[in-house]
Order: C-alpha cells, then sequence, then structure tokens
C-alpha cells in the first residue's frame, strides 16, 4: 500500500516537474495516521525500521558523492561558505526558538536543523536544468561535502548535549576531538583495506557477490560506530566516502541505486507519516518566519562566504539562492531528537513544512539567481561596486602560482601527513587503553599483576606506534628545513648553521611534546616510572636498529594509500 501511494503520487509530481521528495513526503501524509477517514498503517514500527534503513542508504549514497580531490579544487570557498552558513543559521534558529518561548533543547536543535542544506534536491534541481558543469555548481558541491563533514560532528556533538543536559567547552573540544580521530584514522585504514577487497571481490564477476559484499561492509561498519556511541549516520556516510575512493565506484553506484531509491523513499514516506497537517495551522507563523529566515539567512551566509572567498558577484548569488532550503539532514537531527526524547512534539511536523516550502522555491531561486543579481548589481552604488571588484581582483592576485603555488602545496602535503601519523599514533594507545580494560575485567586471572599488565600493553602500544612516531619526525624535520630555508635564506657558515639547528631542534620538541600528549591520554595504562624508562630505552634501541625497516614499512603503506587514491581518481575521470 505505501509503495502504491508512493508511487502514484511521485508520478503525479514528476508529470507537473516537481521535486519527487515532495512527492514521497505528500504519500507519507496521506497514508499517515493524522489524514482520515481511513486507518492505512497497521504496523507504524516495521515502517521506522524500514525508514532508519533509508537513512543507512541515504547516508551512504552521500558518501559516495564525497571525493576529496573534487574537495580540494573549491576547498577554501567551500570552508569558509559552510562554516559561515552553519554558525550564522545556527544562532538564528536558536534565537527564533527562544523568540517563540521554546526550551534550549528545541531551539538548539532548530538551530541545527536549519544550518544544513539538502544536497538530494540541490542535487536534482541542478541537474533537471542541466546546470551540474557550471563553476556554481561545482562550488555548491564542494560546500554539500563541507557541510555533509560538519553535520556529522554536529549530530555526534548533539548527542553528547541532549546526554549530558548542557553545553560545555571542555565537552565539546574532547567530542570534535574523538570525532576527527575517529574519522582520519577510518578514513586511512579504510583506504588500505576496503578499496583492494572490492577489487578482489570483482574479479568474481558476479554483481550478487559484489553488491552483498558492499552491503555488507556498509552494514558491517555501521555496527561498529553504533558500538562506539556514534550514529549510524556517520558509518554510513564513512563507508561511503571510503568506497568511494575504489576503482569500482561506477559498478558501486549501479548496483546500490535501486535499493538507495526503494529505502530513501520509504525514509521520506516515514518523514511523511509523522507531519500532521494542522500544525500549517497552529504554527502556521512559526512556519513562516522560519521558512523566510532559511531563504534570506542562507542566501546571505553563503553568498557573502563565496564572495568573501574571491569569487564574483553573480557567482555568490547563485551559489546563496542554490543553498536556500532544508532536507534530508533536518530530518535526521528532528529524528534524533525525538529519539533521545530531548524535543518537542511540534517541533518536527514544522521542519518537515519548512522543507517542503523551501524545497518548492529552490528550482525557481536557482533561476532567479542571474536576474537578482543584475538588479542587486544596478541598485548598488558605484563605489561599492568599484570596491568589490576591487577586493575580488586583488584576491585572485594574491593566490600563489608557479614556484608559490607549487612550495604551498608540498607544505600542506606535509602538514597533512604529519596530522595522519599523529593521529595513528594516538589511536593505537587510545586502543591499548580498551584492551587495558578487557584484561581487567576478563583476564584479571592470569596476569596479576597490575603493573605486568600496564607495561605489556603500554609496551607494544609503544612498539607499534614506532613506525608512526619515526615517520612524523621525518616529516616534521623535511618541514622545518623547508621553512628555515624560505624564512632565513642563503648566507654563510653561521646561517647554514643555525638553518641546520632549526631543522633538528623543532622536530625534536614535537615529537617530546607528542609523547608528552600519548602520556596525558594513556595514564591509565602508564607503568612504573622505572618500568616506563626501561621501556622508553627500549623503544630507542629498537628504533636505532630497525629504522630502516620501519621507514621501508610507513613508505610501503603512504605508497599504496596514494596508489588508492591516485588510481580511483584516474577511474572517475
Amino acid at each position: 500500500m505505501i509503495m502504491l501511494i508512493a508511487g502514484i503520487v511521485t508520478i503525479i509530481f514528476h508529470y507537473f516537474r516537481q521535486p519527487v521528495v515532495l512527492g514521497y513526503i505528500l504519500a507519507g501524509v496521506i497514508i499517515g495516521p493524522h489524514t482520515p477517514p481511513f486507518e492505512l498503517i497497521q504496523d507504524d514500527r516495521t515502517i521506522k525500521i524500514v525508514a532508519e534503513l533509508g537513512v543507512v542508504f541515504l547516508m551512504f549514497s552521500l558518501g559516495l558523492e564525497f571525493n576529496l580531490k573534487k574537495l580540494s579544487r573549491v576547498g577554501v570557498t567551500a570552508f569558509i561558505a559552510a562554516f559561515g552558513e552553519i554558525v550564522l543559521m545556527t544562532w538564528i534558529g536558536y534565537e527564533i526558538g527562544r523568540y517563540f518561548g521554546w526550551n534550549t533543547m528545541d531551539a538548539l536543535f532548530l538551530g541545527a536543523m536549519l544550518a544544513i542544506s539538502s544536497t538530494t534536491i540541490i542535487i536534482k534541481a541542478l541537474d533537471e536544468l542541466n546546470l551540474k558543469h557550471e563553476r556554481f555548481a561545482q562550488l555548491i558541491f564542494g560546500i554539500l561535502i563541507v557541510e555533509d563533514v560538519l553535520a556529522i560532528g554536529m549530530i555526534a556533538l548533539l548527542s553528547g548535549i541532549a546526554m549530558n543536559g548542557s553545553v560545555d567547552a571542555g565537552d565539546v573540544f574532547v567530542t570534535v576531538g574523538k570525532l576527527s580521530l575517529f574519522m582520519i584514522v577510518t578514513l586511512v585504514l579504510g583506504l588500505l583495506l576496503v578499496p583492494r577487497l572490492l577489487a578482489y571481490v570483482a574479479k568474481f564477476k558476479s554483481n550478487e557477490v559484489f553488491l552483498i559484499t558492499v552491503l555488507g561492509l556498509c552494514f558491517g561498519f555501521c555496527l561498529l560506530v553504533l558500538q562506539m556511541e556514534y550514529s549510524i549516520a556517520l558509518g554510513a556516510f564513512m563507508i561511503g566516502a571510503i568506497m568511494a575512493e575504489a576503482r569500482q565506484l561506477h559498478l558501486i553506484e549501479t548496483l546500490i541505486a535501486p535499493i538507495r531509491d526503494m529505502f530513501s523513499a520509504l525514509f521520506f514516506v516515514g518523514v511523511g507519516l509523522l507531519f500532521n497537517p494542522t500544525v500549517l495551522v497552529t504554527y502556521a507563523w512559526p512556519i513562516a518566519l522560519i521558512t523566510v529566515a532559511v531563504v534570506l539567512g542562507k542566501v546571505f551566509a553563503c553568498g557573502m562566504g563565496t564572495f568573501i572567498a574571491g569569487n564574483d558577484g553573480r557567482t555568490s548569488m547563485r551559489v546563496g539562492m542554490g543553498l536556500s532550503q532544508i532536507g534530508e539532514f533536518s530530518f535526521i537531527i528532528a529524528s534524533l531528537g525525538l529519539t533521545l526524547q530531548v524535543t518537542s512534539d511540534f517541533l518536527y511536523p514544522i521542519v518537515v513544512a519548512v522543507s517542503a516550502v523551501t524545497t518548492l522555491l529552490t528550482p525557481y531561486l536557482i533561476k532567479w539567481a542571474d536576474p537578482v543579481s543584475l538588479r542587486a548589481a544596478a541598485a548598488m552604488p558605484d563605489r561599492v561596486c568599484r570596491l568589490a571588484n576591487r577586493y575580488t581582483d586583488w584576491l585572485q592576485h594574491q593566490q600563489p602560482e608557479g614556484d608559490r603555488a607549487a612550495l604551498f602545496k608540498i607544505i600542506v602535503r606535509i602538514v597533512a601527513q604529519v596530522i595522519v601519523n599523529c593521529a595513528m599514533t594516538v589511536a593505537v594507545f587510545l586502543a591499548g587503553i580498551y584492551i587495558f580494560g578487557v584484561i581487567e575485567k576478563h583476564l584479571a586471572g592470569s596476569i596479576a599483576d597490575e603493573h605486568t599488565q600496564k607495561a605489556i600493553v603500554f609496551g607494544g602500544a609503544l612498539a607499534l606506534s614506532l613506525p608512526f612516531l619515526i615517520a612524523t619526525y621525518r616529516k616534521l624535520n623535511a618541514l622545518s628545513q623547508l621553512l628555515a630555508e624560505i624564512v632565513i635564506g642563503d648566507g654563510g657558515k653561521f646561517v647554514h648553521g643555525l638553518r641546520r639547528l632549526i631543522s633538528e631542534v623543532i622536530p625534536l620538541l614535537s615529537i617530546a611534546g607528542i609523547l608528552l600528549l600519548i602520556g596525558l591520554l594513556s595514564a591509565r595504562i602508564l607503568p612504573p616510572t622505572n618500568t616506563l624508562m626501561l621501556l622508553l630505552l627500549a623503544a630507542a634501541i629498537v628504533t636505532a636498529l630497525l629504522w630502516k625497516t620501519f621507514v621501508r614499512w610507513h613508505t610501503s603503506l603512504q605508497i599504496a594509500l596514494f596508489e588508492t587514491l591516485e588510481h580511483s581518481n584516474e577511474e572517475k575521470h
């Protein structure tokens, strides 16, 4: 019955060239318990389960759209616009909630719901208008990718706030740090393992086996993420982003598309099931105000962010008006609030109504972007136009070119490698803490002495982290030499000695700082001082003896990672 009504409504919406997502939501409203006279839904629990599967496939598909190369091309603009949009819209949503007298959690969740634009709706709208290859569309895709990543962090943060009941700066820092660490380590390990596994399975030439493997990896990773107390949406997005770098991406998208479309349709139908049409009357004023705030706020935030990043006014206006809606992430955040029982029942249907209105407006806003930008330019004083043009020209001239651009890329690459190696080192010791907890709980009888337990776990973690610590030192040494040469320049023996001193001291101090951080994080598994010093001495001896071996091992992993990224992108192009 659900799919029958959804199919009929979708055909009608497609005929009138309206977004099919609205058709799914309307089908849910028709079927739902708030629409008399027939009770068409007998088991709403099953529908909710199926809708959760829709979230998994929806986020998995968004992950497949994630592309590191694509993001790097529009990185600065995407980060500035996305971050500005999220900050401004979260604040606007919160203030609107407080204006209507809603409680703090309702206002906070409303701000989060308004912060993220709809990837699905925008992609469909741009595709129907044949604008996907325009520069502003590429900027929009970059902003959407950054938004998706930040939204995952927002979901994790909201979950923590909902459980603790308050916002604490320390908790925010810890939550963001843990999430960043998890995402970095997951991406690195996933990119090393998953594409190779998929390449092996693809050799069987069986679409059935390949599809089952993809689904198994997807749901298996989602289960792992749930065990780590993160959102299932995070797991689906991350495994999708990892599979996006596989050579078989086109095959994955082809096989998963029918399943994704079906369960995504059921997700939006589930959204409609919870929608009470009477809310449109009861909360007409909040819905109208929030809709206006979404359109105007996103046009300003995204447009201004794009302009600040150095794009012209026309492009900035097209980006801002193209992102002026809310969608799937808003529903996911709204569902999170209901699941955690921290938001009021009226908030969900309000957000659905705002999403429906802004979705309807999206194609028209994209079409109106050029006329609006021309009228805005005509109405603007000449002095302001000249200042804007001078700013854009000045910023474009500040972009590094030639040797400067190559040097900048080298520095960015080295810094990224340092961050990854530090993250892997920290992850090894955090894994050691987890293992120590397991030993304490289940194996305490076999290893009675607690100090011995700590020595074994800490020593093992230190041994496993040596390749990453060595790589961090080598990258910092290279970075220090490069920066010393740029800053100090050429000169006599004194200058040469100073450069050498800088290139040696900075890496050693950095490694000392990293070890201090590790010591603080792993305080639970630190052995007594005498044992600790012996372990550090043993690690130093092992490092001296096996330096080249560790370098070769780490280099092979690094090459494998780069090959995965390069080959996947060659395959896509």
